[in-house]
């Protein structure tokens, strides 16, 4: 008998729980039905994710992206419709699910505060999958630390042919810019007062192809994912491609980050289901000593220790996103139980992952290391998750702080 498993089908049965509506529960049915059915060869990431983007796209998934005044599904962002997406990409193929999750980061700035010319430009099309978005904030010497940014947006008053046209200037470098090299359009955020910390940060909409913009430097890292660094020298840009009120940049990054924070746990969630579904038919299929390795007790113990560590990682992943869509984030009390909310949703779903991927893979015995598996390859995948978009010491700071405050979470 062989042991190397099936295709498992992503589980459907947590959308019973009370945290999700009937049009969940639909939603969840029809990612779950449609995401194991493509096929794309993800040799060549940068290839593959526009791939992906296509297919997302036509099937209407990246409506989810951006709200339905520009062609989105839902009339505003709906934190657990993009967990329950996430969870389910990111189950059957990370890079699906990181073409997803662009589409929505790229372009939240410009949900969020884009001026309506703005928005008509480009959420259209991000929602159709005709634009691939990219969200630039991190530097070389500034990646937790935003703050330490050295990016200069200097505002200067341009002659043209028809006449004064206010412009800025950039200048600097950004990395570890996901969609590097194959977006279309980038949200840069740089210092335009440089005298005033994250205060003096603002946001620019950013073309591919602008003049002055080098993202032809591409970054391998160890798991598929398009990743480069651009370099702006003397980038000229229109006073039009300001994104958001001048100073506001900070804010607006840490919105668009927050918004999408329990998101980033869904694909956490669904990278660890995936590997305790190959676990248990792994389990299930190899013999060792004369019997299945799944009626020994000490498989049946781990696995029992990857059950628990993936449910409980579920609760404070749909909870975070219960949170932000039916309690609001209006009042400042209810933002900050969001945000602390969602920053332990992200930092016990990318860790518990990690843990239980980590043992999926020793089941798995020397197999679990041969390149090419799915447990293999999912091993890589997740440790970046634990790192991007707020490292898990970033999220323990963010709870700790919140627990000081209100001396303790509800």
């Amino acid at each position: 008998m062989s042991t190397r498993p099936t295709i498992p089908i992503a589980p459907t049965s947590h959308l019973a729980l009370p945290f999700f509506g009937p049009e969940h529960r639909a939603l969840g049915r029809d990612i779950a039905a449609w995401a194991p059915l493509q096929q794309v060869d993800e040799s060549d990431d940068r290839r593959a994710c526009k791939q992906w983007t296509r297919l997302l796209g036509d099937a209407g998934w990246l409506r989810y992206c951006v709200p339905a005044a520009f062609g989105g599904a839902l009339d505003r962002l709906d934190s657990r419709a993009l967990v329950i997406l996430r969870e389910t990409l990111a189950f059957h193929s990370p890079l699906a699910d990181f073409a997803m999750a662009m589409a929505g980061l790229g372009s939240g700035a410009i949900t969020l505060a884009g001026t309506p010319a703005q928005q008509a430009a480009y959420l259209p099309a991000v929602a159709r999958g005709d634009k691939l978005a990219a969200f630039a904030l991190s530097e070389p010497d500034a990646g937790s630390d935003a703050g330490a940014m050295t990016t200069v947006a200097e505002y200067r008053q341009a002659t043209g042919a028809s006449g004064q046209n206010d412009a800025y200037v950039l200048n600097g470098v950004k990395t570890w810019i996901s969609n590097g090299g194959i977006a279309d359009f980038y949200c840069v955020f740089a210092k335009t007062d440089a005298q005033a910390g994250t205060r003096g940060i603002s946001a620019f909409i950013v073309d591919a192809g602008t003049k002055g913009l080098d993202d032809s430097e591409h970054i391998t890292v160890m798991a598929p994912h398009p990743l480069a660094s651009l370099r702006f020298t003397h980038c000229a840009l229109d006073a039009s491609a300001q994104l958001g009120e001048l100073g506001g940049g900070f804010k607006l990054a840490m919105r668009t980050l927050d918004i999408f924070r329990a998101s980033v746990a869904g694909a956490a969630l669904g990278m660890a289901r995936r590997a305790l579904a190959d676990a248990v038919a792994f389990a299930g299929a190899r013999t060792m000593f004369g019997q299945k390795l799944a009626d020994m007790q000490l498989t049946q113990a781990k696995l029992g220790d990857m059950a628990a560590l993936v449910e409980a990682a579920a609760m404070l992943t749909y909870r975070a996103a219960w949170l932000r869509d039916c309690v609001g984030t209006a009042t400042p009390a209810q933002a900050q139980a969001y945000t602390a909310a969602a920053a332990m949703a992200k930092m016990c779903a990318s860790e518990n992952a990690q843990r239980v991927i980590d043992m999926a893979l020793q089941m798995h015995g020397g197999r679990g290391v041969q390149v090419g598996t799915k447990v293999e390859s999912l091993y890589r995948d997740i440790r970046a998750l634990r790192i991007y978009e707020g490292a898990t010491e970033v999220q323990q700071l963010i709870i700790g702080k919140s627990v000081l405050r209100n001396g303790g979470l509800s």
